[in-house]
C-alpha cells in the first residue's frame, strides 16, 4: 500500500535498452525520450563526450583520439562501464529533479544477457537514482506492449527483431513456454548490405549508409514498383569518393540469408511448441514487432513460409518500451507475470 501511493507522485519509468536505440516512457506522459544507444568517449582519459543523437552523428567521423561505440552488440553488453554510463545518463535526462520521490524504474532487457550484466544494469539505474529496480525479457514486455493476452492459458507467439538481436517466444499463462534468441537482426541486415556493395561494385560504404539504404529501398518480397537509390562511398581499388546506383531487387539478394536465418528460427520455434499451443496458433497466428519487422514484404514472406497468419503491431519500434509502461500502469493485472519475469532490485 505505502509503495502505490509512493507511486502516485514518483516518475516511475520504463526503458527498452535496445542494441541500436534506448527509449524512455515515464508513467502517465508516454515516450519521452528515443535516442540511440551510442557513446562518445575520448580514448586516454575515458572522458565521455556524447551520448545518444549527438554521439550517432559522430559514428565513422570521429578523429583517433574520440571513439564513438555503442556498448550493447547482438544483445550482450559489450561494454559495462558506457552502459552503465548510459542508463544513468537517460534515468538522470527524464526524471524530474524537483521530485523529492526516487522513481520505479523497468527495463526491457535481452533474453540471454548473463547475470553479472543484469547485475550491472540493475546496479547503473540504482546508482542513477531508481528506488525500485525490475528487469524484464524483451519478448514479454514486446507481447504485453502489443496488447496480447499473456495471462490466458493459450499461445500468444510474439517475433521481436531488434538491432542485435531477433526474439521469439510463445507465450501462455504468463510465462514463456518456448524462447529463442539469436544473433540476427537489423545490425546484421545492414552489414550484409555493406558486404554485397564491397564485392559487387569495390564500394565501401559506412553503417549509417547501409542503414538508410535498407530503410528507403530493402526489402524481402518483389515490389509493386521497384526502387532505386544513389549511394555514395569510397572505390576500394583507387581511394576516391564514388556515387552508384542501386536497385531494390539487389538488395533484397543482399538480405537473403539473414532474413532466412530468422525465418528458419521462427520455424523451429514453432517445432517445439506442445501440440495444444501450436494449435492455437493455427487460428491466432504470430505477431511481428521490433524495427527490423517493418523490412517490406517480412509479414507476407514468415505467412508464406510458416502458413500461419502474421500480423505487424501498430507500432513496431515502441512495443517494449510501451510494454514495460503498461506493466508500470497495472501492477496488480501483471502481478502474477511479474512473480515469474521480473527480478526486483
Amino acid at each position: 500500500m505505502f509503495n502505490f501511493f509512493l507511486g502516485l507522485f514518483s516518475n516511475d519509468m520504463g526503458i527498452d535498452l535496445g542494441t541500436a536505440n534506448t527509449l524512455v516512457y515515464v508513467k502517465n506522459q508516454g515516450i519521452v525520450l528515443r535516442e540511440p544507444s551510442v557513446v562518445a568517449i575520448e580514448r586516454t582519459t575515458k572522458q565521455c563526450l556524447a551520448i545518444g543523437t549527438e554521439a550517432k552523428r559522430m559514428l565513422g567521423k570521429t578523429p583517433a583520439n574520440i571513439v564513438a561505440i555503442r556498448p550493447l552488440r547482438n544483445g550482450v553488453i559489450a561494454d559495462f562501464e558506457v552502459t552503465q554510463m548510459m542508463i544513468r545518463h537517460f534515468i538522470r535526462k527524464v526524471h524530474d529533479r524537483k521530485s523529492l520521490l526516487h522513481p520505479r524504474v523497468v527495463i526491457g532487457i535481452p533474453a540471454r544477457i548473463t547475470e553479472v550484466e543484469r547485475r550491472a544494469v540493475r546496479d547503473s539505474a540504482q546508482q542513477a537514482g531508481a528506488r525500485e529496480v525490475y528487469l524484464i525479457e524483451e519478448p514479454m514486455a514486446a507481447a504485453i506492449g502489443a496488447d496480447l493476452p499473456i495471462e490466458d492459458p493459450s499461445a500468444n507467439m510474439i517475433v521481436d527483431i531488434g538491432g542485435g538481436t531477433t526474439e521469439v517466444a510463445i507465450i501462455s499463462m504468463g510465462g514463456m513456454v518456448v524462447s529463442k534468441s539469436i544473433d540476427i537482426a537489423g545490425d546484421e541486415m545492414n552489414e550484409a548490405i555493406m558486404v554485397y556493395f564491397r564485392k559487387r561494385y569495390n564500394l565501401l560504404i559506412g553503417e549509417t549508409t547501409s542503414e538508410d539504404v535498407k530503410i528507403n529501398i530493402g526489402s524481402v518480397f518483389p515490389l509493386e514498383e521497384e526502387k532505386t537509390m544513389e549511394v555514395k562511398g569510397r572505390d576500394q581499388v583507387t581511394g576516391l569518393p564514388r556515387t552508384i546506383m542501386i536497385t531494390s531487387e539487389e538488395i533484397r539478394q543482399a538480405l537473403l540469408v539473414p532474413v532466412k536465418t530468422i525465418v528458419d528460427t521462427i520455424k523451429s520455434a514453432l517445432e517445439e511448441a506442445p501440440a495444444e499451443l501450436a494449435a492455437d496458433l493455427v487460428d491466432r497466428g504470430l505477431v511481428l514487432a521490433g524495427g527490423g519487422s517493418l523490412l517490406r514484404g517480412l509479414p507476407e514472406l514468415v505467412s508464406r513460409e510458416t502458413d500461419l497468419p502474421v500480423h505487424l503491431t501498430p507500432e513496431p519500434l515502441d512495443c517494449v518500451v510501451l510494454g514495460t509502461g503498461k506493466f508500470l500502469e497495472q501492477l496488480e493485472r501483471f502481478d502474477a507475470v511479474r512473480k515469474r519475469t521480473f527480478l526486483a532490485a
